[in-house]
């Protein structure tokens, strides 16, 4: 079975770390982006949406720390710090910052792949109460990103499903159109609505009844977005 494979950034500057990590990761079949810089690491974050991010605290040009607050302006992407830095505050001040997760140097493959799955598992964050979606007859697991349909499994783009995601975490309530571009998009396109509505209308086509006339990804005219969920099938 094929699913959207998450996509994570390594944020390192030892190039023999990351080599390593990268290759941990995708022998887990996990889609790898690599930033060397904290001033690439934001380019990257921005430009492909990562799923999550592993940061090395000690940047040659910039403390990790900076990385995740400006990261965190925008984003609530899960994100898990390397770092060869044991000591408490520095573990506290990487968390205050907005760190899901703190992996001390070294460390052990099966305690790093450990703490990418269950902060994988976090980053649903919202629908994490409610990781099954039952849109219709399709039912979408977002926490593996898989869809099934009675006719079988039914195939979502990653970018889709973060449109899904950002819905989800409010459902039953409307969602801004800015809110959704920023979450899956970021916040360098505030005004692509144009895409949004080319994303839900693929979205409509693959999970509604009837596209014309959606009945759980509807439209609150001037005002956003609303995922019904929990409607008679």
């Amino acid at each position: 079975m094929t699913e959207a494979m998450h996509q994570i950034l390594v944020i390192e500057d030892d190039d023999s770390i990351r080599n390593v990590v990268r290759l941990l990761l995708q022998a887990e079949q996990y889609r790898v982006i690599e930033a060397a810089t904290a001033a690439r690491a934001e380019i990257e974050a921005r430009s492909h949406k990562p799923d999550l991010l592993l940061v090395d605290l000690g940047l040659p040009d910039g403390d990790g720390l900076k990385v995740i607050e400006r990261v965190r302006q925008w984003s609530q992407v899960p994100i898990v710090v390397l770092s060869a830095r044991a000591m408490e505050a520095q573990k506290i001040a990487a968390l205050d910052a907005g760190a899901d997760d703190f992996v001390t140097k070294p460390f052990s493959a099966p305690e790093l792949l450990a703490r990418v799955r269950a902060a994988l598992r976090r980053g649903v964050r919202g629908s994490a109460q409610t990781p099954l979606l039952h849109i219709g007859k399709v039912t979408i697991d977002l926490t593996r990103r898989e869809a099934q349909s009675p006719e079988g499994e039914l195939h979502l783009t990653p970018l889709e499903y973060r449109v899904l995601e950002s819905l989800a975490r409010q459902a039953g309530m409307i969602v801004t159109a800015s809110q959704l571009i920023q979450e899956a998009w970021g916040p360098d396109r505030p005004e692509d609505t144009r895409n949004l509505r080319v994303c839900l209308k693929n979205l409509r086509q693959k999970l509604e009844p009837d596209s014309a006339r959606p009945r759980y990804i509807v439209t609150e005219p001037g005002l956003g977005y609303r995922l019904r969920v929990g409607e008679p099938r």
